[in-house]
């Protein structure tokens, strides 16, 4: 997963306008420079277009007035444009940045007297930058510096946001209500994150070059000093992770339940079975799936056969251009199959010149699919279909006339153009479409479980929104809006619930809120279908989605939860054998083993697994009453394949809220069991509610 970016309260970073008054153009305007920053990788044609929709919000929506306006674009150098403004609407543009309009305070109230953090100073962000929705800002550069070369370059050495990831994922959680949010015209509607009137904190503690250890401990020891309620991290270790007291996520998380605070993370990106990481059972764990929504571009054959892609490039061909595999353009060293995926220096200009080339591509990186369609340009090539062999369904902003296709549409499109004598192609552009494939659908790039660490518990936790995603982005890295995949997505998806729960329900401890986010998730796709995993199409199991995708609709009414408490976890520890030195390493106080469970499937934790069944194993959970105060709830399994499943006692009955009721789930293995693991279900139920559990069930 992404790493190399700020983390924060909901991850949030910041970007840049210095407004420069210049030459005096009338009496109620004047030319002013807005300054952006570096020079993005973007199209001149396309910075023009997005300085007149910057404009255009000034100008009541009127792109015909922000031309008008419009004097110069500086777009070879660095980015900016000059306008022709009111002193009213120069003040406006200037809080597009910061103050973007997903981190207005508009009528929201002041700062709560008990936050105890700051707004610090740094390269182009001063204390006046908060306001009373971002109410904190911290950077974090010393062990960055300690590690880094003396001359890395660091990009605003400040909270403030130049690559526009934490901008991104702040606004998924708690970005206010904006009412034309759309990428370059794509994906246009209002749109708001799941907290709009949660406050944001900025604890940037990652660099270009990636996250420090010891920043990232820094940053959590000041989060969980200033007082915020949950820490959103879309970043963590590569897989496989370490154990607990080697990892700064882990050891960073465990103070911060410990203190109350609810630590919700991303999975990762490397969907690969036993590729999920922040595994510690005090995080709440995010995987990554689709919505409704798809941003396709149409590749139309000479033939006639109309093949859909995926891409957010505007850029389409008015008329048909001849197709060739880009093997058939290999140049100078490089063999065919080298040339296939698109290399630098590895197109012949000749054979490329006026062509659509057709590229490999292995990998999830977003810039080396965007470097690819570069590099055919600069050899001549008109367009470009991008053959994604890992089938990843990433929309990508590409510099010509591109799509994306899986394997199975790659080959057809290399069929065609081996049997036919001329062929040809053309590549339109980009379009919105709502409702064409089933949602939600486990994204390819998520990663999943088991849990190589502690297979005694099941992560990922749950599934969110993490494919192509629009939210708030960096102008200094290219728009005001952006589209985006992964994890980090996801992970705000369920901060932003988490958010809501816990104004709901101030009270609840960190596990409480998992609990309530996990128990009450679906494994059903609108359609009221399976949900389903790219790009196989198998139906998903826990180790794709944990408990299954997150029900905003049911989550302040769970009914039930399974609480635990920051003992329980050193218990938890205790059970997987830490001594006391190790122990030491993650608590860092003089707690020692004094009791043990007897088995570590046994922390009280909302789904169950059991790693090594070979004949009969049981475990204990407790659930607390979070409902009426008189309640009955029966038990409902669906048992793994292979395996007898027994709850006692089969009925719960609750005379008060509060009330906690310890069970027992028993597996044994049947006669007909298979090895391997096997999957169910065990729901507590009553009349309106249904409380879920995953089992997880490995036969030895």
């Amino acid at each position: 997963m992404s790493s190399g970016y700020s983390m924060n309260t909901v991850l949030f970073s910041l970007f840049l306008f210095v407004l420069v008054p210049k030459v005096s153009f009338c009496f109620s305007t004047k030319v002013y420079v807005v300054y952006m920053g570096s020079k993005s990788w973007e199209h001149p044609d396309e910075i023009l277009k997005e300085n007149h929709q910057i404009l255009a919000s000034v100008h009541s929506g009127s792109i015909e007035e922000a031309q008008a306006s419009h004097v110069y674009s500086y777009k070879h150098g660095f980015r900016g444009f000059a306008a022709k403004l009111s002193d009213e609407q120069a003040s406006q543009i200037s809080r597009i940045w910061p103050e973007s309009p997903s981190f207005s305070d508009t009528d929201m109230p002041e700062v709560p007297q008990g936050w105890k953090g700051l707004c610090q100073s740094g390269e182009a962000f001063n204390a006046s930058t908060c306001n009373r929705k971002v109410i904190g800002a911290r950077y974090y550069l010393s062990g960055y510096e300690a590690e880094e070369e003396s001359h890395a370059k660091v990009s605003f050495k400040s909270a403030r946001d130049s690559a526009g990831h934490g901008s991104h994922t702040a606004s998924i959680a708690a970005g206010r209500y904006v009412q034309n949010m759309n990428y370059k015209g794509l994906a246009s509607g209002g749109a708001r994150g799941g907290a709009p009137m949660a406050r944001i904190a900025v604890y940037k503690s990652c660099w270009d070059s990636g996250c420090y250890d010891v920043d990232l401990l820094a940053a959590f020891d000041d989060a969980i000093r200033d007082g915020v309620n949950i820490l959103s991290l879309s970043l963590g270790a590569q897989s496989p992770q370490g154990d607990y007291f080697n990892d700064a996520i882990s050891i960073g998380s465990f103070h911060a339940a410990k203190r109350g605070v609810l630590v919700v993370s991303s999975a990762g990106n490397e969907g690969n079975p036993g590729s999920a990481t922040n595994l510690a059972p005090w995080m709440l764990t995010v995987a990554a799936s689709s919505t409704d929504r798809d941003f396709t571009s149409d590749i139309i054959l000479g033939n006639g056969a109309n093949i859909t892609g995926e891409s957010l490039s505007l850029f389409e061909m008015n008329a048909s251009s001849r197709i060739i595999s880009a093997s058939e353009a290999f140049a100078g060293y490089f063999t065919p199959y080298q040339s296939s995926y698109c290399l630098e220096s590895s197109l012949n200009k000749t054979k490329t010149k006026g062509k659509i080339l057709v590229c490999r591509h292995v990998g999830r990186s977003t810039e080396l699919k965007v470097k690819k369609s570069k590099i055919v340009k600069e050899a001549g090539g008109v367009g470009m279909i991008l053959i994604d062999e890992t089938d990843q369904d990433v929309a990508v902003p590409f510099v010509i006339p591109s799509a994306i296709v899986g394997k199975k549409k790659g080959e057809k499109i290399l069929s065609y153009i081996k049997t036919t004598r001329k062929p040809m192609s053309r590549i339109l552009g980009a379009k919105t479409v709502i409702g064409a494939r089933p949602a939600p659908r486990v994204a390819a790039f998520s990663s999943r479980g088991p849990n190589v660490l502690n297979p005694e518990i099941l992560k990922p936790d749950v599934t969110a929104p993490g494919l192509n995603i629009l939210a708030a982005w960096s102008p200094a890295a290219g728009n005001m809006f952006n589209i985006l995949s992964g994890t980090s997505m996801a992970c705000p998806h369920v901060t932003g619930i988490a958010t809501l729960v816990k104004a709901v329900h101030p009270s609840w401890s960190p596990s409480a809120i998992k609990s309530a986010i996990m128990t009450t998730a679906t494994i059903l796709d609108k359609r009221h279908r399976p949900i389903i995993v790219d790009p196989e199409q198998r139906r998903a199991n826990a180790f794709d989605y944990g408990s299954g995708f997150l029900n905003p609709l049911r989550v302040l009414n769970p009914g039930l939860i399974y609480d635990s408490e920051p003992t329980d976890f050193i218990t938890f520890l205790c059970s997987l054998g830490y001594d006391q030195r190790s122990l030491h390493l993650v608590t860092r106080d003089n707690k020692t083993c004094t009791s043990k469970f007897t088995t570590a499937s046994n922390l009280n934790y909302p789904s169950i697994a059991v790693p090594n069944l070979k004949d009969n194993f049981s475990v204990t959970r407790i659930v607390t009453n979070v409902g009426k105060a008189a309640s009955l709830y029966k038990s409902v399994v669906s048992p793994p394949p292979g395996v007898n499943v027994t709850v006692t006692p089969n009925r719960l009955v609750f005379t008060r809220i509060g009330q906690k009721i310890k069970f027992s789930v028993n597996f044994k293995v049947s006669s007909t069991s298979s090895k391997g693991y096997k999957f169910g279900f065990l729901s507590w139920t009553n009349r309106r509610l249904q409380v879920t559990s995953p089992l997880v069930v490995k036969v030895g």
